[in-house]
């Protein structure tokens, strides 16, 4: 009862009403107060009011600071972080230039512009006076900057949608040559903060000479000098006080105000220039006075790969640029001034056009044989003269690195070199005749107009290129093995390793790709790489690169020596006998295409390789017959002979290795050919002699016999016609030579 009393004394109504009342006056006292805000009238002055105009106030004052600050800061940064890049990276590029391996005689020159950078203390004065007068005649009083010029081109670029900028020639200087042609706002900010350091870290002498070597004057030319020798013949040292104010009043608009477009203008322009040289003291009045209108010579702009020479510099940009391991970017090799030196030796260089090219001599071939000639030190892979097409600007087709033709039984090297890695000696006898049948491909195979060699040994087989001896020899050697010789050579491009029709040549292949792997078979096995730079060199003349020069062991060299020794049978008895004519050791291998559309021959020395490719293409790039002539006459080979006679001229003549045949007859097990027995004792190979020879292909291949019989079974092999790819069968499964697997089939009658 107690609890209970304490319980209702606790909220007892005398204490619930006093709290309530003052709840209620103190919820009457905000009301008044609030209604008393809203309404003045009824409750006095409103509150509040002017200390919300304070608070905005002072938000937009601390904006309107921000803003300073950021900008500030921002254009602190810029400042610090605008470089102003060397002037030999940019500003004040210059053309490279090629070189042949003499390392003075220009090739030709690389350049977005073109330009040649000059020192101006050889410049009489009134060259940079009169530009100052024409675009800038403040120049030596002003920070770099135009604000007016810049607030004129806001106010344009505002109203008209215009894109302009100042006028002052360190604000040009950096808006072309820096920045390239700025158009945009944030471009504009920076090419002002640019002008701003260059202003004050480069004197003005120093930038007026960078604008003069730099600015474009029209007719292609970028810099004084170019100009001076596009307009006046001349160097930029001789320009006179009259031509020197023409070429400064054309600079706004080169190409509109150029005198043999606009005389009128660019004669106004003239004038111009004369009289505010004359109002700031650069010239007299009786300079002025005297000055007459200079005439300009006629321009005629050249293209830097017209011609021959084209393809050559499209090659050494190629070698240098290209790839992900290139020492040099494209840009460099435009606006680094260098100096390259290839490999080229301009002797061998005419020599080769003169041969090659369709355009010399009385020669009359037909508009669309094509030819490609590449000639090479196998021992360093230095490529020492090409041709690649008369024109590279109406012919863009390199006949040396881009074109291909049927490669044909040049390829029966890699099949040879693959037997003699296998063990077999090149005694061993095999059935040259024609036609026969070959499991490998299900098809009967010719040789070269259906001719029956009989039983001969490999020596002879190679010299004579029997068809049917080598497909024979492929289906033991294998095709896969036949291709990955090729490769290991430096093959790099598609050989069908999937048919015994390799070891004929039936894939096309470039001169270039040919030539790479006959330089390994030139150069004892060791494999050279391909290169026609040898040196690129700076301003200032320090090297910047340097051709490794490597050759990797690839195959043995006893075993190349005794490939080389086969191959001199090719030049001594075989198809290619025309090369007798130089007198000296010659190794090689002919080759022709299916249907005769193109016959090459690939010979050597061991210190000079060069390969010939002739090629028939029609108008629709179709492959044509080789005519007639030129093949029966085996025209890649008189290209040859006639070239590495001048070239060799009385050089020591050299020999190959001596070569010993450790191939066992009959191969590893005995069954290759007619195994390990041999037909007769004369079928074993004999020494050659390297007695010259004059008689012309045509005449060996008429004096040749050709039949069905069992042949010459001897290694010296028979006569030595012109090689033949249009073999026709007449049993044992048609007409081979209608099949693609006889693309590339060839050989010379016996």
């Amino acid at each position: 009862m107690a609890n209970q009393t304490r319980s209702v004394s606790s909220t007892s109504p005398t204490r619930r009403t006093r709290s309530e009342a003052r709840g209620n006056r103190n919820r009457a006292d905000r009301l008044t107060s609030r209604h008393a805000d809203r309404n003045p009238r009824g409750g006095g002055p409103r509150r509040g009011r002017p200390h919300k105009s304070h608070r905005v106030l002072k938000w937009i004052l601390a904006l309107l600071g921000l803003v300073l600050v950021a900008g500030a800061a921002t254009f602190a940064y810029l400042y610090l972080t605008t470089e102003i890049i060397p002037p030999e990276k940019q500003a004040l590029a210059q053309k490279t230039t090629v070189y042949y391996a003499d390392g003075t005689t220009p090739i030709g020159t690389y350049a977005n512009q073109n330009r040649e950078i000059i020192d101006c203390a050889v410049l009489p004065k009134y060259v940079g006076n009169a530009v100052v007068a024409s675009e800038n005649r403040t120049f030596y009083k002003d920070n770099g900057i135009d604000l007016k010029g810049i607030s004129r081109a806001l106010f344009n670029n505002v109203t008209k949608g215009t894109r302009q900028g100042g006028s002052t020639i360190t604000q040009q200087y950096a808006e072309r040559y820096y920045l390239g042609e700025t158009t945009s706002y944030k471009g504009k900010l920076r090419e002002a903060i640019l002008s701003l350091k260059i202003s004050r870290t480069e004197d003005k002498d120093t930038v007026l000479c960078n604008y003069l070597n730099t600015i474009y004057f029209g007719r292609g030319a970028y810099g004084i000098q170019a100009a001076a020798q596009n307009y006046f013949g001349k160097d930029a040292k001789d320009l006179t006080m009259p031509e020197s104010a023409m070429l400064a009043g054309i600079i706004p608009a080169p190409a509109s105000w150029d005198p043999a477009v606009n005389p009128k203008q660019a004669e106004s322009r003239f004038r111009r220039v004369l009289a505010i040289m004359e109002e700031d003291h650069y010239i007299s009045h009786q300079d002025r006075a005297g000055a007459q209108m200079p005439q300009t010579i006629k321009y005629m702009p050249q293209n830097v790969y017209q011609g021959p020479n084209g393809y050559l510099l499209r090659m050494v940009r190629n070698e240098l640029s290209s790839g992900k391991k290139a020492p040099f970017t494209a840009d460099d090799l435009d606006t680094g001034g260098y100096r390259i030196i290839t490999t080229i030796q301009k002797d061998k260089q005419d020599l080769m056009f003169q041969v090659a090219s369709p355009s010399t001599g009385n020669k009359h071939l037909p508009p669309t044989l094509q030819i490609g000639g590449l000639s090479v030190d196998p021992k360093t892979g230095a490529i020492i003269s090409l041709y690649a097409g008369d024109d590279y600007l109406t012919h863009q087709l390199n006949n040396v690195d881009q074109a291909t033709f049927q490669v044909g039984s040049t390829m029966k090297a890699y099949t040879l070199l693959g037997a003699i890695q296998d063990g077999v000696s090149l005694n061993t006898v095999f059935n040259g005749n024609s036609p026969r049948t070959f499991s490998s491909v299900g098809k009967s195979v010719a040789n070269a107009g259906n001719v029956s060699y009989g039983y001969i040994n490999l020596y002879s087989a190679f010299a004579n290129s029997v068809n049917t001896v080598f497909m024979d020899l492929g289906e033991h050697v294998t095709s896969q093995k036949v291709a990955q010789v090729a490769h290991t050579a430096g093959i790099t491009g598609k050989i069908d390793d999937t048919t015994t029709f390799d070891t004929l040549g039936v894939d096309a292949l470039s001169v270039y790709d040919v030539t790479q792997g006959y330089a390994t078979l030139a150069n004892g096995g060791q494999r050279p790489k391909l290169h026609l730079v040898a040196q690129v060199k700076d301003t200032k003349d320090q090297e910047l690169y340097t051709a490794a020069i490597q050759s990797d062991q690839v195959f043995n060299a006893d075993q190349v020596a005794l490939l080389q020794k086969a191959m001199t049978t090719t030049v001594q008895r075989g198809t290619a006998s025309y090369a007798r004519s130089l007198g000296r050791p010659i190794a090689g291998k002919t080759g022709t295409a299916n249907d005769q559309t193109a016959i090459s021959f690939i010979g050597f020395t061991p210190s000079l390789l060069t390969t010939f490719a002739v090629w028939n293409q029609g108008q629709d790039g179709g492959a044509l017959k080789v005519p007639d002539r030129y093949h029966d006459d085996f025209y890649a080979v008189q290209l040859f002979t006639q070239y590495m006679k001048s070239a060799l001229g009385n050089s020591p003549v050299e020999r190959f290795p001596d070569a010993e045949d450790h191939g066992k007859i009959g191969g590893p097990e005995g069954n290759w050919g007619t195994g390990s027995r041999q037909r007769s004792p004369s079928t074993r190979n004999r020494e050659y002699s390297y007695a010259p020879q004059q008689r012309s292909q045509r005449q060996n291949s008429e004096q040749g016999q050709s039949g069905s019989g069992s042949g010459s079974g001897s290694g010296e092999g028979a006569g030595g016609g012109s090689e033949n790819d249009s073999g026709s069968d007449t049993g044992e499964g048609g007409n081979e030579g209608s099949t693609q697997g006889n693309s590339g089939a060839e050989s010379s009658q016996q």
